[in-house]
């Protein structure tokens, strides 16, 4: 069942940060420790969504996956690696809940994101993804992204992914 993201507020944050929590949990028992288990926060949430416009998918009241949006680039991403475009919008912190994970809610996400995208006007979608078994490199493939480069920042490997739209 297709739906469409909206935006978060802040009396969604309380069960972004449980869904983030689980999200990172999840991802630490299946791959080990890594940047993925980072501890969410109230604060932390807060802070995003003055950074971005972060949106949620609830079903049946529960919110299954978030995703943020920005045309701010984040600090992992170097701009020389992309097509050049009048506006790129940066997707970042794309999680789908464990349970809900395999049922086609994160490609409706990347769905709804290119829509929003468009309307924005945006000329691309950029993101980058964990070059290791914990990354998401392959959905983001079969979702329609190219890969542009890959690199190293600080100690993660990344691939980055570009949309042009």
């Amino acid at each position: 069942m297709p739906f469409k993201l909206r935006i978060a507020t802040a009396d969604d944050v309380p069960d972004l940060v449980v869904l983030r929590a689980a999200v990172s949990q999840d991802m630490t028992s299946k791959f080990g420790k890594g940047p993925w288990s980072t501890r969410v926060t109230d604060k932390g949430l807060f802070f995003a969504m003055k950074r971005s416009t972060v949106y949620i998918a609830r079903r049946r009241g529960e919110i299954v996956a978030t995703l943020s949006l920005s045309t701010r680039k984040p600090w992992a991403i170097d701009t020389s690696y992309f097509s050049s475009c009048s506006q790129p919008l940066y997707l970042t912190g794309m999680e789908v809940a464990p349970a809900r994970q395999r049922q086609g809610i994160g490609r409706m996400c990347i769905d709804e994101a290119r829509r929003l995208a468009i309307e924005w006007p945006g000329g691309a979608i950029r993101l980058d993804a964990f070059d290791s078994t914990a990354g998401a490199g392959e959905f983001y493939r079969k979702c329609g992204f190219q890969e542009v480069g890959r690199t190293t920042y600080r100690t993660a490997p990344l691939i980055y992914f570009e949309m042009l739209l």
